[in-house]
């Protein structure tokens, strides 16, 4: 599955959630899996849309195709846009759905690895990260997904931001010695995103 992560620094919010509206027009293209987003709580001016298809092909036909006519309808709602691709390389909890009706908050880890390092990285997300976050009280799955140049996206999905909490203590530092993640990293950046049910496709 492919991931489309877009960041959008808006100038109008009122029109650009007027905008995100009209991509219920992507219902019915084929490949299409579904789509949501909020703002994000680190940069209240930031919007965050996931975008899931079923690969790169079919994603392609969307851009070379409607995508035009859809987006037209956020045009001077934003001044800044970060848009990054991503492939499915795991599921952080088995079963993985791109839908959000049932998510109030979904947490993105934008991690840059160092190109030696990746192997243990992917293989650390594996044994160690993916359990631990699958266990935990309120989330309802996740996925992680690889970028270009050694980066890489961890999405998770949460019932309620209560239920987020009781991951956040010392049972992460726990984790990122047994993972030996210092070694790994390059960076590690991202953001709690509140979502916008009226934006879910």
């Amino acid at each position: 599955m492919l991931v489309k992560w877009s960041r959008c620094r808006v100038v109008d919010r009122m029109g650009f959630e007027r905008g995100q509206r009209e991509w219920s027009g992507l219902l019915g293209e084929p490949g299409f899996r579904g789509q949501g987003g909020g703002w994000g709580r680190s940069r209240p001016d930031e919007a965050h849309i996931f975008c899931f298809w079923e690969n790169r092909r079919f994603y392609d036909m969307f851009m070379a195709g409607p995508h035009d006519a859809i987006a037209v309808a956020q045009a001077g709602t934003y001044d800044r846009a970060d848009v990054r691709l991503f492939e499915q390389r795991q599921e952080v909890k088995v079963g993985f759905r791109a839908q959000f009706r049932d998510t109030d908050l979904v947490r993105a880890a934008h991690l840059r690895v160092r190109p030696e390092q990746v192997d243990h990285f992917m293989t650390m997300q594996e044994k160690v990260w993916n359990p631990a976050m699958a266990g935990s009280p309120g989330m309802l799955r996740g996925i992680f997904a690889e970028g270009a140049g050694s980066e890489f996206l961890v999405l998770s999905m949460w019932d309620s931001s209560t239920e987020r909490g009781k991951y956040r203590p010392a049972a992460v530092g726990r984790l990122e010695e047994r993972a030996e993640l210092d070694a790994d990293l390059v960076s590690v950046a991202g953001d709690i995103i509140d979502v916008v049910q009226a934006w879910t496709v």
